[in-house]
């Protein structure tokens, strides 16, 4: 008989369960996760309170969770460059690697791409994880599990930045002050960017991107964003504008926001 784990199984809107499920074993090219900490993602949200994104829906029995973090307990036959007891983040997309945007370096484009906590895959709220080795990524002992967890979010933030030939003096607006929007925000100061001003329709959000370093956040439910941020900036607009809300009234104005 095969070991146990516990496991958070979402079994339709607002049911989540904590049981019992099977332990997964290890295959030669991959490790298993004790896992520590489990980011708890606006996706993860989206399923839990209605059972869908758009068309995405939960049709059966799904674990959530995808931003994790962990240790390794075992290691595949094959396995060379991971050794248990590595404390390692979990990279929640694995691409097939043998298709053109694989062998582009586009692998986040993979059309086959299986992705943790999309249904009717599994995600991560388990206790144990078996993973491929090269879909996990050191971290340093000085950083904890919970930060961790939060490498994924945040590799969307350095991801974007990395695709706007970014300068220090450049003037950036990003709409949105969600997880997503406040990690562009952290790693655009990380890059020397001095002037970022962002928006949100939360004050909560707005309060802790100020926090965070925007040298101004506007409410949008208050306040016209166009209109208070080209008076920001003598009406010249910001040279790059980051849509980090997912809403199409908002990839209207950047346009609008946009330095000619």
């Amino acid at each position: 008989m095969r070991e146990k784990m516990k496991a958070a199984i979402m079994y339709k809107v607002n049911d989540i369960r904590i049981e019992e499920v099977e332990k997964p074993t290890v295959g030669a090219n991959e490790v298993m996760i004790k896992v520590k900490s489990v980011g708890i993602c606006g996706s993860d949200l989206h399923y839990y309170k209605h059972g869908r994104i758009g068309e995405v829906t939960v049709k059966q029995p799904l674990i959530l969770g995808h931003e994790t973090a962990g240790e390794i307990v075992e290691t595949g036959k094959n396995v060379t460059e991971r050794l248990v007891g590595d404390r390692v983040v979990v990279e929640p997309g694995a691409p097939c690697g043998v298709c053109k945007m694989c062998k582009t370096g586009r692998y986040n484009l993979c059309p086959d791409m299986i992705f943790r906590a999309h249904p009717p895959t599994h995600g991560t709220f388990v206790e144990f994880l078996v993973c491929r080795s090269d879909l996990v990524f050191p971290i340093p002992n000085e950083m904890s599990f919970e930060v961790g967890a939060m490498l994924e979010p945040l590799s969307v933030g350095v991801y974007v930045s990395g695709l706007t030939n970014i300068k220090p003096d450049d003037t950036i607006t990003i709409l949105g002050s969600g997880p997503v929007g406040l990690s562009i925000l952290q790693v655009m100061r990380a890059l020397g960017v001095s002037k970022i001003f962002i928006t949100d329709l939360l004050e909560t959000r707005l309060e802790l991107a100020r926090k965070l370093g925007a040298t101004a956040a506007i409410n949008a439910s208050i306040k016209d964003p166009v209109k208070e941020i080209m008076d920001l900036t003598n009406g010249n607009g910001a040279e790059i504008v980051i849509e980090a809300v997912g809403d199409p009234k908002t990839y209207f104005i950047t346009t609008d926001i946009a330095t000619r």
